[in-house]
């Protein structure tokens, strides 16, 4: 499922995107950050399924080789525990797969060589080889190939990453947390199961509200919320604050007022980690600092109003 924290990152982008492209059209805006945190879940699936078309490959080169006029004994008697593979059948059979991805009009049907520079990646791997020449045959070392395949070949993967941005310019940054998904959908798979069960999208459709409305008061209230910041930086150099950094204050603030069911220190440690990748090296300090005097008045004004259980003061 999509976290809070993949949501607060989107919020900031399509905040920032707002803001740079002056754009008039609030509703505009927030639309296209609807649709950025479909398209994550697009993503979530997509990836689901990039194991099986490479099954699908090897298992159509291995049908080439018995049409060769002179076959090999290898050639007509081929290995086929990789496209056997139990958990790559399960992913492959799968209705709640399969259905989303007709309905969404996902494939890997345009991207063969994708497919085939990825296959030729994981034959070259140690763990890929052990797994062919094991005599064992059981879900567990099934299982083991699959997750070793999501865990290690694809986030680094530049031609993966090439394709993923023709596919969606708003995929961008997204992998990481789809594969986070894919591998935790792993996790719940037993052999006994007949289907897929998928992550849901959100833990709870508030999330989603979560998203939209955090994003509404960021952008209406930006120019007064950031006034309130720039009484904490008067010392800075303002032209060396990164835009960033303002973007990213004035989000955790427009939380810490607006949602009085999340604790304040859940705001602080998420912001200050999101800055930690995406501003500069020195600004998770910054923003801590910042906001940590912010926080101070204004619990002492009465302006941050926290409610309901398990918050942390």
């Amino acid at each position: 499922m999509i976290s809070r924290r993949l949501l607060r990152i989107k919020v900031l982008k399509s905040l920032y995107a707002h803001l740079t492209s002056e754009s008039n059209s609030l509703m505009g805006s927030e639309k296209t950050l609807v649709a950025s945190i479909d398209k994550t879940y697009d993503l979530y699936f997509q990836m689901m399924s990039l194991i099986v078309e490479l099954a699908r490959y090897a298992e159509s080169r291995q049908e080439a080789a018995k049409q060769k006029k002179l076959p090999t004994f290898e050639d007509l008697n081929p290995n086929r525990k990789f496209v056997d593979n139990a958990v790559i059948r399960l992913i492959a059979n799968s209705d709640a797969v399969n259905d989303y991805l007709a309905a969404s009009k996902l494939s890997w049907a345009n991207y063969p060589e994708l497919i085939k520079t990825l296959f030729t990646q994981l034959e070259q791997t140690e763990y890929y080889q052990k797994y062919m020449a094991s005599q064992e045959s059981s879900w567990k070392e099934d299982m083991e190939l699959v997750t070793a395949f999501y865990t290690n070949e694809l986030e680094e993967s530049e031609a993966l990453e090439d394709v993923l941005d023709e596919q969606s310019i708003l995929w961008n940054d997204d992998l990481g947390f789809a594969l986070i998904m894919v591998t935790r959908t792993l996790s719940n798979m037993r052999a006994s199961h007949t289907d897929i069960k998928v992550l849901p999208k959100f833990k709870s459709w508030e999330d989603l509200d979560f998203a939209r409305e955090l994003f509404e008061k960021a952008a209406v209230n930006y120019d007064s919320y950031l006034a309130e910041i720039e009484n904490y930086t008067r010392n800075w150099d303002v032209e060396r604050i990164a835009y960033m950094d303002n973007v990213i204050m004035v989000t955790a603030v427009a939380e810490l007022l607006n949602c009085p069911s999340i604790p304040v220190k859940v705001t602080l440690d998420e912001y200050i980690e999101i800055a930690k990748f995406y501003s500069t090296p020195g600004s998770s300090t910054f923003i801590n600092g910042i906001l940590d005097k912010i926080v101070a008045t204004f619990t002492a004004e009465g302006k941050i109003k926290k409610s309901g259980r398990g918050l942390i003061q």
